[in-house]
């Protein structure tokens, strides 16, 4: 498990994957999410914008599992 620190309240969705080294640009953000299933702390999300916080766990199969620590 990988952990992705934050040093604001949130992140995004689509900024977290740009953190993670998944995509290359934020406008991949959209792309990426459409082709690939994101689980946010157990469940499935598409939303790029979906704010992401200090102890969420993110999962996604093919790629791993990230928490998010401040």
């Amino acid at each position: 498990m990988d952990s992705i620190k934050i040093n604001t309240e949130y992140i995004t969705l689509g900024q977290f994957l740009k953190l993670a080294d998944l995509i290359q640009s934020g406008g991949m953000a959209k792309w990426f999410l459409s082709e690939y299933e994101v689980y946010i702390n157990g469940e499935l999300d598409v939303r790029r914008g979906r704010k992401l916080r200090s102890g969420d766990k993110i999962e996604i199969p093919g790629f791993g599992t990230y928490t998010i620590t401040s």
